[in-house]
């Protein structure tokens, strides 16, 4: 009787431990599963690559676009309407914490004041695609010094 509960207390350990080491092999800020509706949403958003960036750029344009009305615009195209603003479309869809960030999901960034000043979609393997001030829509580094020191959260309204 005694051999029987060492036993099942041994196998409980084993179960244990190898629970722990799954969560720690398994990095959880490499998760970026994409589904066909996300990675259409980035390929769409692909296309305006290099497209200028112009603070306030009206909602519907496609020739300039500033951070949240590039979201809008793409999100719109999959049939998805987002808020005007990036402090707006913050808001929406469901909380997505860093280590758990999906193929196109919504990231934001603090601006200089400490708010919510800039978002962008999440692409997978790290970039995000968003309208930055400096280089017009274009794909880029979350890891960067910038985008990780500014990163806020993460929103999945997908």
């Amino acid at each position: 009787m005694n051999g029987k509960y060492i036993g099942k207390f041994m196998m409980i350990c084993i179960m244990i431990v190898i629970g722990w080491l799954g969560s720690i092999l398994v990095s959880p800020s490499k998760v970026s599963a994409a589904t066909a509706e996300s990675l259409e949403l980035i390929s769409y958003g692909k296309q305006y690559i290099g497209v200028n960036y112009k603070y306030g750029a009206a909602s519907g344009i496609d020739y300039a676009f500033d951070c949240s009305s590039y979201t809008q615009y793409v999100f719109k195209q999959m049939g998805i309407e987002l808020p005007r603003t990036s402090v707006s479309q913050s808001y929406i869809g469901e909380k997505v914490s860093k280590g758990y960030l999906s193929i196109g999901d919504l990231v934001f960034f603090r601006a200089s004041g400490g708010g919510i000043g800039h978002v962008a979609i999440y692409a997978g393997d790290g970039k995000i695609l968003h309208a930055s001030s400096s280089k017009g829509v274009a794909l880029s580094s979350m890891e960067s010094g910038y985008w990780k020191k500014t990163y806020v959260t993460a929103r999945r309204v997908l």
